[in-house]
């Protein structure tokens, strides 16, 4: 494991339970960690002191005043190019795959253990990223990529079925087949492996 030390995390969060846990276990790790109870407050920081060099944010994705998807649009918009990390208690599909196609460097769902969040900041920080799924894509059927673009539009597998006119058992089949070749375990991990690689 890579040491955390001189790496700053920008927390954000409007649950302070949460904040406070999350802090000590980053801080127990040996990260710099700064807390925030909303977007806004973590932008007016950043633009008030520039982040150091090793930065990454982990933000909750939905928030009362500026969303989670706000921020990172915020951040764009100024030019502020740190890594960033979603997590959520709500993680549904199109959210997921809305954060990733702008940018975001993962996706992680409440709760979780600590070496995730870990090893996800440890990964968004690394220079290279994965390129694993884009070969794994091309291995897919015909029938498989459908099935991919139907649960990545959010739908579930009754709907799958029915537009390509296949039981929904066909469909689960397909959805077991594709989710091995891209090594997911949850809808999650898929979104991250066909979004994650570029």
């Amino acid at each position: 494991m890579t040491p955390a030390n001189g790496t700053h995390i920008y927390l954000v969060d409007d649950h302070q339970e949460f904040r406070d846990s999350c802090v000590w276990i980053l801080e127990q790790t040996g990260f710099e960690v700064q807390a925030f109870s909303s977007a806004e407050s973590l932008l007016k920081e950043l633009l008030r002191h520039a982040p150091p060099a090793r930065s990454c944010i982990v933000s909750d994705i939905r928030m009362p005043g500026m969303s989670g998807l706000e921020l990172q649009s915020e951040l764009a918009h100024r030019g502020l190019a740190l890594p960033l990390i979603f997590v959520t208690g709500h993680g549904d599909v199109p959210l997921a795959v809305d954060a990733m196609r702008h940018g975001a460097a993962n996706f992680i769902e409440k709760p979780f253990d600590a070496p995730l969040l870990i090893e996800a900041i440890q990964t968004a920080l690394s220079s290279h990223a994965p390129q694993a799924a884009s070969s794994a894509l091309g291995h897919l059927t015909r029938r498989e990529r459908q099935v991919l673009d139907g649960i990545m539009s959010g739908k579930l597998n009754k709907v799958i079925a029915d537009d390509l006119k296949i039981s929904p058992k066909t469909v689960e089949l397909h959805r077991a087949n594709l989710m091995a070749k891209l090594g997911a375990h949850n809808v999650v991990e898929l979104t991250r492996a066909v979004l994650g690689q570029g």
